[in-house]
């Protein structure tokens, strides 16, 4: 397994937030380094064009810099179809699915996300923690 954490695209995102003590934690989370997958890029940047607004130049300067910090887990067809497998069996939607099977195909331990449920368990490979609890 590995030691880097994977990120979920939240936790990018609040590096853009006006809520200080979550920007602080996440450009922490972030300093640290991790893992992320081009899912949670292409999620991050359409947030950040169509939510905030921001022109794509500002878009991908900061997804730039995030790539700095992380390693980048392709989407795949193994990935997408693992993904898939996860939603049936534990309900998430099609997108959470996608960030979980590429930690997992990271060999990820550890996945940070507000927008799953804190201390879950998947395939007994992977822990969801909530990094703002």
């Amino acid at each position: 397994m590995s030691a880097k954490p994977f990120l979920d695209t939240n936790i990018i995102l609040y590096l853009l937030s006006a809520d200080i003590a979550k920007a602080n934690r996440a450009e922490a989370l972030l300093a640290k380094g991790g893992m992320i997958s081009v899912q949670v890029l292409n999620e991050a940047a359409s947030v950040m064009t169509r939510k905030l607004k921001m022109g794509l130049d500002e878009t991908n300067e900061i997804l730039v810099g995030i790539r700095r910090f992380c390693t980048v887990e392709p989407l795949t067809l193994a990935v997408h179809e693992r993904a898939l497998l996860i939603v049936r069996r534990y309900g998430f939607s099609v997108y959470d699915g996608l960030i979980v099977a590429s930690a997992l195909a990271a060999e990820c331990n550890v996945l940070y996300s507000e927008d799953l449920q804190n201390g879950q368990q998947i395939e007994a490979e992977l822990t969801i923690v909530d990094p703002f609890q």
